[in-house]
């Protein structure tokens, strides 16, 4: 199991090589198009108003257009100092991981890739970190130097003693209590937490453009047969032996891995949030691509795509 550098060194460390590793990826395959990672970033909705023919038939509105009959279009404005708030569940579930790669970790090389993307385009990160409570704020400001300064904060943290269950609503309500601007709003956790986050995420979702980046690793879907092992609540600490060369044990725990994730993703979907999944176990650019290709799509379906209706109409 992969442990972070501690001290600014660390941090510095860190952040080199996932500029060498990751980011100059990114840059070859996104060829400098993050607009379409980070969808909405800087846009406002200013007005509504009749199409012209100078506009751009992507930013009609055809839910107006099909209402009042005549066609309308979407008129936006940009902020180009754009800020982005980073909400990091680093509850005790947080520092799990069955291979090298705890969820921390990958939480954290997340944040630093994201965070330098974002400032070295001249726009602003701060996060929330919530261990027990949120405990630590970190003021949204650019440059390289801060993103340092949150990864030192991340790799310097100590573990999470055990304190009960996660109360995910905490940071979600603290979140939007203090990030009063339009952000776009990274919520980085596992979601394993106790119910009643679904409606802060929503109403979160009201105000900021909000992504779910969900942290899992392959052993809480499927449990291999390893004889009879100790199981731990991460949470709580609480201790079970249990009998993974039992088939049938196998088949119920991973029924109910099944369906827990079925309902987070049902619960996203419903909160009005675009998700990416990390896994401990996947590689962090193919990850970002696949959320790209999946923004860009529906890009084109809400923004291009005229309805059927309407093409018959026109």
């Amino acid at each position: 199991m992969s442990t972070p550098t501690s001290g600014a060194a660390g941090a510095e460390q860190l952040l080199k090589r996932l500029e060498w590793t990751v980011l100059r990826r990114l840059d070859g395959l996104l060829q400098g198009d993050y607009r379409t990672l980070l969808r909405g970033t800087g846009m406002d909705l200013a007005d509504l108003r009749e199409y012209q023919h100078h506009d751009d038939v992507r930013h009609i509105d055809w839910n107006v257009t099909a209402r009042l009959e005549i066609p309308h279009v979407r008129v936006f404005t940009e902020d180009r100092e754009m800020s982005a708030w980073f909400l990091l569940d680093l509850s005790p579930s947080m520092d799990f991981g069955s291979g090298e790669q705890r969820k921390r970790n990958v939480s954290a090389e997340f944040v630093a890739v994201l965070a330098r993307m974002l400032t070295r385009h001249g726009n602003r990160v701060g996060a929330m970190l919530y261990g027990s409570g949120v405990d630590t704020v970190v003021p949204a400001r650019g440059g390289r130097h801060h993103v340092l300064h949150l990864l030192h904060k991340l790799q310097t943290r100590p573990e999470s003693p055990q304190a009960g269950t996660t109360k995910l609503h905490e940071l979600l309500e603290s979140g939007a209590n203090l990030i009063k601007r339009r952000s776009t709003i990274f919520v980085v956790s596992d979601f394993i937490s106790e119910t009643g986050w679904e409606k802060p995420l929503g109403l979160l979702a009201q105000r900021h453009e909000v992504v779910a980046v969900r942290l899992l690793d392959p052993l809480e879907l499927q449990l291999p047969d390893l004889g009879l092992i100790p199981i731990r609540d991460a949470e709580t600490g609480e201790q079970l032996l249990v009998d993974t060369h039992d088939a049938g044990f196998r088949k119920r725990f991973a029924r109910i891995a099944a369906q827990r994730e079925s309902d987070l993703r049902q619960s996203l979907v419903r909160a009005g949030v675009d998700a990416l999944e990390l896994s401990t176990d996947d590689d962090l650019v193919n990850a970002l691509m696949r959320f790209t290709d999946l923004r860009k799509r529906r890009s084109r379906a809400s923004s291009g795509a005229m309805p059927a209706h309407l093409k018959r109409a026109a």
